[in-house]
């Protein structure tokens, strides 16, 4: 009896890193600010029902992306090294059948969760969830031809954000997909984190990435470029909006809560700094990891600033 439930365990264990859970708020986070917007500015009563499908639908069709951009990495040679965030293939937990087997079904289940929203909403998030699902499914193609970054922008991000404010509000709007940008950005730096710290290995093998494309230094100003930017894109839209163009509704000033993440920016900064003296080994080996961190604490700091704004406004 202690046997099988210590094999029960080991499975869960192998099931749980081929998913990769660390990475899952990069695609959730989008969906709980997408919805504290559309209920604080877009004025629709919270349907806690249709945001836990949606969150749901969103963590499941973000593993399954995961699993089979897993079974192409490994495939392609471009996973053999175990790293604190690798997945369970190249750990030898399951197989790549097995992987691309789960990741079908959870394309399935996550898609079939997507078309009762559908039922649900409208057309609208029909549009939304197929081009998500097409990025999904077809994502290791768009990686391998220096796609990724754009690929995970729109689905980690933007789509994500929008598809949410339309699953409460039932209509659409550009303030999601406009206020989201700050934060699709660091997705963006989540992923390059990654392809950057494997551009050497990626060359080889002819796989095209930003990072590779870019080169090393050029790279270092790429990531500067997306987590310094998303608080300067913050910024940018409290004043912008405010001095230039009444048209565009500008974000509340809660959203200085943001500058709050930029202590945690200067210490990404300084491991990409340091990248070939790092002062622990494994400072840039996991610097996606890190950077998935701060998008955690950037979306928190994000979706307070809208919640604190409903506060001020009707408190």
């Amino acid at each position: 009896m202690i046997e099988t439930k210590q094999e029960q365990l080991s499975l869960l264990k192998k099931w749980l890193t081929a998913v990769r859970p660390w990475a899952l708020p990069a695609s959730t986070m989008p969906v709980i600010f997408g919805t504290s917007l559309a209920v604080v500015f877009g004025n629709a009563p919270f349907d806690i029902f249709r945001f836990l499908l949606a969150l749901l639908a969103m963590i499941i069709l973000h593993s399954a992306a995961n699993m089979m951009s897993d079974v192409f990495d490994y495939k392609r040679g471009l996973d053999k090294m175990v790293t604190p965030v690798s997945g369970a293939i190249v750990r030898g937990w399951i197989t790549t059948k097995e992987a691309a087997v789960g990741s079908i079904l959870l394309f399935i289940v996550g898609s079939a969760l997507g078309i009762v929203l559908v039922l649900l909403t409208g057309t609208i998030l029909l549009i939304i969830g197929a081009i998500g699902v097409f990025i999904g499914v077809f994502y290791a193609a768009l990686k391998y031809h220096a796609l990724g970054d754009f690929a995970v922008f729109l689905n980690f991000g933007i789509l994500g954000a929008l598809g949410a404010w339309v699953v409460q509000t039932q209509s659409f709007s550009w303030l999601p997909v406009i206020w989201t940008v700050p934060m699709a950005m660091l997705v963006s730096a989540i992923l390059h984190a990654n392809n950057w710290r494997d551009a050497a290995s990626d060359k080889e093998r002819k796989i095209a990435t930003i990072a590779g494309l870019l080169g090393d230094k050029a790279s270092a100003a790429y990531y500067a470029f997306l987590i310094f930017g998303s608080v300067v894109m913050v910024i940018g839209l409290i004043i912008f909006p405010r001095l230039f163009v009444s048209q565009l509704k500008p974000m509340p000033l809660t959203f200085l809560l943001c500058i709050l993440a930029l202590p945690h920016v200067f210490k990404l900064w300084g491991r990409a700094v340091r990248r070939h003296k790092p002062r622990q080994p494994l400072d840039f080996v996991i610097l996606d990891g890190a950077t998935a961190q701060h998008n955690l604490i950037f979306g928190l700091l994000c979706t307070a600033a809208v919640w604190l704004e409903f506060l001020l406004k009707w408190g």
